[in-house]
């Protein structure tokens, strides 16, 4: 192998073909595949060479020990960047990673076309009904067409949390499809910012709840966006209105949703996303027929994956030459990030 060689690893799979395909492409870049069994005699020396981490994104299916946290960086004092699998950053700290001097990025945008499009699928099947209406044909039992009634989404308001990446995009589609009203909580986007968008800002979370007839969650999963829907926000939902969430789970009160659920204090909800994954089949928001569920797997399109992975490509390869990568999720860290890249690779990235 020679000197200058970059070391790259991953955990169990990557979310494409291509991510592998095009580090194939580099005679300068080596890869080691590990397992979450992999043992501590196979994996160590790994670890203490590797020089990037392509990360999994599930805290389900990825094991506590290969998680980015402070235990993981102390076997690897060589490690220059963790690469998520997606827009999410639910395996790793932050703040560990900081300080550590280890950059972190993520792809997101990568799957927005996927996420966008289910929430709309989601819209639609629970306003036209149309899981409970197929749930009664293949039963068997006696009902009427009308009993399914639903309701058109045409010029109704829907109000998103999080007017990033997915969020912009299920704007687009709500207006251009639609012609919809489209309200946005974003407390870090300007009015400006967001109207540049196409959507109305809100300067409470409880306007948007009040106003809209769909709430669509689009926010990232963090110590402040833990449980802001709970009983309280729930409450303040229109009793026509459906809640939607293909974020991540914990950023909803599963407990408060399904009492909502029980109290008519909302339509219904549809939702991707559980604070565990995947719920067990006895989970009490399964019990309702008027929740749409899918087991995380919006983003989960040939197209979003491939574009993740290309995405994850592009950007640690850009990082391991030196370049500042687009999605850095942890900016400060830059200027140790040079002092160490310089020691580790014998030359500094750029400023």
């Amino acid at each position: 192998m020679a000197p200058n060689t970059k070391r790259v690893f991953y955990v169990n799979n990557v979310a494409a073909p291509i991510f592998l395909e095009m580090l194939a492409k580099r005679p300068d870049i080596h890869v080691d595949k590990l397992e979450n069994a992999t043992s501590d005699a196979v994996a160590e020396p790994v670890l203490a060479q590797a020089h990037a981490y392509q990360i999994g994104s599930s805290r389900q299916e990825l094991a506590m020990h290969l998680q980015g946290y402070a235990p993981l960086f102390a076997k690897c004092p060589n490690l220059l960047l963790l690469s998520t699998s997606g827009a999410g950053f639910d395996t790793l700290s932050l703040a560990d990673a900081t300080a550590a001097g280890v950059a972190v990025v993520n792809q997101a945008g990568g799957n927005k076309e996927g996420v966008a499009e289910h929430v709309m699928a989601m819209m639609l099947a629970l306003s036209k009904r149309i899981v409970a209406a197929d749930h009664a044909m293949r039963a068997g039992t006696t009902y009427e067409r009308r009993d399914f009634m639903g309701d058109d989404i045409q010029g109704r308001t829907i109000g998103i949390i999080g007017l990033g990446h997915v969020g912009s995009r299920v704007a687009e589609l709500c207006r251009g499809l639609f012609q919809m009203r489209v309200l946005a909580y974003d407390p870090y986007l300007t009015a400006q910012q967001i109207e540049s968008k196409g959507a109305e800002k809100t300067d409470t979370l409880e306007a948007l709840l009040r106003q809209s007839d769909y709430v669509s969650v689009n926010c990232p999963h963090t110590t402040e966006t833990r449980f802001m829907m709970g009983a309280a926000q729930f409450s303040q939902m229109q009793p026509h209105a459906f809640f939607i969430t293909t974020a991540r789970g914990g950023i909803h009160d599963e407990t408060a949703l399904a009492a909502a659920l029980t109290a008519k204090q909302l339509a219904g909800a549809g939702l991707d996303v559980w604070e565990e994954e995947p719920p067990p089949s006895d989970h009490p928001l399964l019990k309702f027929d008027n929740v749409v569920a899918s087991p995380h797997n919006a983003g989960v399109t040939r197209q979003s994956r491939h574009n993740i992975a290309r995405i994850a490509a592009e950007q640690l390869l850009d990082a391991l030459d030196g370049k500042k990568p687009p999605r850095l999720l942890n900016p400060e860290v830059w200027p140790v990030f040079q002092q160490r890249f310089a020691r580790i690779l014998g030359f500094r990235p750029e400023d």
